[in-house]
């Protein structure tokens, strides 16, 4: 028998076929095989398990026509940032030649169903998903492609918010890129912003709750601060279900809670609304 692992791993034993995916919501195992034909999708209870940006861009666009763009912009170590872990352009480093990425959205354009679209897509590999200067610089740029063009523009959100290692610096990505989405809503050009698991932090206090459509992935973490410091400050114990897609969706937050693979097929229907003529 292969060895067991859960669906957040990204290696594998070197020489050891894995065999098995266990559900991190149900603790079930599944073949992998069945894992990934489902779309990384629990077939037994639908957690929807993490994807990386290559897969998410082979789910939603048409073949071969996604092209990237912006992949030049690459974080940099302004304040010099050190920790008891080692120095954050060391772990820059690292974290490229692990992931395969060089940051953590990737942006571009594409087809979907034929409509053409800008889209900047978050990666948890890489630092989490976190929110730096280039990070912010991308989606910004990406924006502004859009804007050129007139193209709709979707980010799809994996973030744990933003990163520490840029302090201040990545705190002003938040305005930046919410400017960036300003200009597209006063030239009437569709946003869409795609939450899934799990859209935290900063990123959630800014761009990934300002789309003209805001959907989400069942069972998605959509929130700012952790539950523990939000009971710890109101002295309140909050539901179980807190911070989840579908209390956002019933609390008028999110428009729509859309299964994975659902998700192209639905974005399709959206995309040809707003190109209907006026």
């Amino acid at each position: 028998m292969g060895w067991v692992h859960t669906e957040q791993a990204t290696e594998k034993k070197k020489g050891i076929k894995t065999l098995w995916v266990r559900c991190k919501n149900c603790q079930s195992f599944v073949f992998e095989n069945e894992w990934k034909s489902n779309l990384n999708v629990c077939p037994l209870c639908n957690h929807h398990g993490s994807m990386t940006s290559e897969e998410r861009i082979g789910l939603l666009f048409d073949r071969g026509t996604f092209s990237e763009l912006f992949q030049k912009i690459r974080p940099v170590d302004s304040l010099g940032f050190n920790d008891l872990k080692g120095s954050y352009a060391n772990k820059i480093i690292t974290t490229t030649k692990k992931s395969g990425i060089n940051e953590a959205v990737i942006t571009g354009t594409g087809e979907i169903h034929g409509a053409k679209v800008v889209i900047a897509i978050m990666d948890f590999r890489f630092l989490g998903g976190s929110l730096g200067s280039a990070t912010g610089e991308k989606i910004l740029q990406a924006a502004l492609y859009a804007l050129k063009h007139r193209f709709p523009y979707i980010i799809l959100s994996a973030s744990g918010g933003a990163r520490m290692q840029e302090g201040v610096l990545s705190l002003m990505q938040m305005a930046k890129t919410c400017a960036g989405i300003a200009l597209l809503n006063k030239e009437n050009i569709p946003f869409i912003s795609i939450l899934t698991n799990p859209t935290t932090g900063g990123v959630t206090a800014s761009y990934a709750m300002m789309g003209d459509l805001n959907i989400a992935e069942p069972g998605a973490v959509i929130g700012f601060a952790g539950r523990r410091v939000i009971e710890q400050t109101i002295g309140e114990k909050l539901p179980d279900d807190f911070q989840t897609a579908e209390y956002l969706l019933e609390h008028g937050f999110v428009d729509r809670i859309v299964n994975r693979g659902e998700m192209k097929d639905f974005i399709g229907q959206v995309l040809r609304f707003y190109n209907q003529p006026k």
